[in-house]
């Protein structure tokens, strides 16, 4: 008798060892049904080095970006997972499908359009020069010709710091450490998106943000060009989600209602 209950107990085990296999499937398709929820799981690719969008907080990814994206999945019935990478890995991830959008400050620009696709904008941004307190030779956009800039490699402070007549632009992976090379003096100044900026500073004595803005612009979540469908329905959740004013209550959350 005991022997026939392990006998039944190895078949059962052997059983559910293959159904697992082979639920493994494809791991480029990351919105596979979730069995608890009976959604799907939407991945999203970001950089957690841009507070207050999306930043470390206790081990966790935390920020706007990613209380949007909880907003859009809690509309879409969907469970979000998040995988936070470097910033110019974020396209990528999304082309390859190892992640189905990237949530992570990312302005719309004619050369990311080439690979990729964009959802509606969600919110607007401004890009800021951040300079040392004193003896600075940067004090507005037209000091910048001939200037060391520090940006983060792959952001848009990145692409139009490489504009700039003359000037040479240092590329870091974290903001952070552009700030940290401007505090040493090896660079000018750092150009940025402005709430980061306003965080570097409020976390670095010795440091100013420039009163004129350096470019403004609009955020939006990245897609692949063959996911047009996910693309409509999360277009139709953003639509949503700033009728009924939760975008704005999540951007006053991190940012205050008195943000620009």
């Amino acid at each position: 008798m005991t022997k026939k209950i392990l006998a039944i107990a190895l078949t059962a085990a052997l059983s559910c060892t293959a159904l697992l296999a082979g639920c493994g499937g494809d791991t480029e398709n990351t919105a596979e049904t979730n069995s608890t929820t009976g959604g799907a799981t939407l991945t999203m690719a970001t950089n957690a080095e841009f507070p207050p969008y999306e930043y470390m907080e206790s081990n966790e990814v935390v920020g706007i970006d990613v209380d949007i994206a909880q907003a859009i999945c809690d509309k879409l019935g969907m469970t979000l997972a998040i995988d936070n990478i470097a910033f110019d890995s974020i396209i990528p991830a999304v082309q390859s499908g190892k992640a189905d959008v990237g949530i992570a400050g990312m302005t719309v620009t004619e050369d990311r359009l080439q690979s990729i696709d964009f959802t509606d904008p969600y919110t607007t941004a401004t890009q800021v020069i951040i300079v040392n307190t004193e003896g600075s030779t940067v004090a507005s956009v037209d000091d910048l010709a001939g200037k060391t800039i520090g940006v983060q490699l792959g952001t848009t402070g990145d692409i139009y710091a490489s504009d700039v007549e003359g000037a040479t632009v240092e590329q870091y992976q974290k903001g952070a450490d552009a700030v940290q090379a401007l505090k040493q003096n090896k660079i000018d100044c750092v150009i940025i998106d402005s709430e980061p900026a306003k965080a570097f500073v409020a976390a670095n004595e010795g440091l100013t943000i420039l009163p004129d803005p350096f470019e403004e612009e609009e955020y939006a979540i990245c897609i692949s060009k063959d996911n047009s469908e996910l693309k409509d329905k999360i277009n139709t959740a953003l639509s949503e989600l700033k009728a009924d004013g939760t975008i704005d209550s999540i951007v006053a959350k991190y940012i205050g209602s008195d943000a620009e």
